[in-house]
């Protein structure tokens, strides 16, 4: 009678632990698809208003004042337009690859009438068939470059961008010149520039056109790559069909046990 009872306890016992383990492994891919749901619904959102702001109607660039307070949800992407004096000599090349091929971003300092520094991206040129290599480092600037700086008033308009920080597989290296990303604080700390503003804006075509060419060549404005990978819904089913598996898996486990101990 004791053995008989045992053996009854053992799969009673086993189905417990079963259903405890499978209620966690349900209640954790349940919640994941759900944090899917509402990352999708943020990404939607994110998507909406980005496609808003490109297409709307231009806005004076943030000053001195409001660079504080940027940050990306409110400001990243916005039509801006801004005027102001280059500094051609403190061009900066990042490395750039887009479907057009390899090329580089050309950064040029724009000196804004209330004093500031603000980084103009004039757009995109190829390697050429040389492929990419690192540009000659330019002279530092003096720090009152803006002050001494000649030329006329260039307008410009396009997309406000903030900084990028530098990647982690590949590091910025400004005492060669290598540049990877567009760390606007790096850049303006290697050319000796200060009050950089925390954005750089991405010349429209029109502009970069007017603005001129750089060292020869043209730049070609208004490329903006505008991309966002939008994959939570998949996410979300995976999920939420893993969670119906184990629940599924549960009670065939369980209903199969039942029957062998009667």
């Amino acid at each position: 009678m004791m053995t008989g009872a045992i053996k009854r306890q053992r799969p009673r016992a086993l189905r417990v632990i079963l259903a405890l383990v499978a209620g966690v492994m349900f209640a954790g891919f349940f919640a994941l698809g759900t944090w899917q749901i509402f990352r999708l619904q943020w990404k939607l959102a994110l998507i909406e208003r980005v496609d808003q702001r490109v297409h709307a109607a231009p806005v004076a660039a943030p000053s001195m004042a409001q660079w504080p307070q940027l940050n990306a949800e409110a400001d990243e992407y916005r039509r801006v337009q801004l005027s102001g004096v280059l500094l051609d000599g403190s061009t900066t090349q990042v490395l750039a690859s887009l479907d057009r091929g390899i090329g580089y971003w050309v950064l040029t300092p724009l000196c804004t009438a209330d004093g500031g520094i603000v980084m103009i991206n004039r757009g995109f040129v190829p390697a050429g068939i040389g492929g990419w290599k690192p540009q000659a480092v330019p002279a530092m600037a003096a720090a009152d470059a803006c002050r001494k700086a000649q030329g006329a008033t260039v307008p410009f308009s396009g997309l406000l961008r903030l900084n990028e920080l530098a990647g982690r597989l590949r590091q910025n290296e400004p005492a060669r010149n290598y540049w990877y990303t567009r760390d606007l604080q790096a850049i303006a700390q290697a050319r000796g520039l200060p009050a950089v503003a925390p954005y750089f804006v991405d010349a429209d075509a029109p502009s970069a056109q007017a603005a001129g060419p750089v060292a020869g060549e043209q730049p070609m404005g208004g490329l903006t790559v505008i991309s966002f990978v939008n994959n939570h819904l998949v996410y979300a089913i995976t999920w939420y069909a893993l969670a119906l598996m184990v629940a599924a898996a549960t009670v065939w486990v369980i209903r199969d046990a039942r029957k062998q101990t009667t």
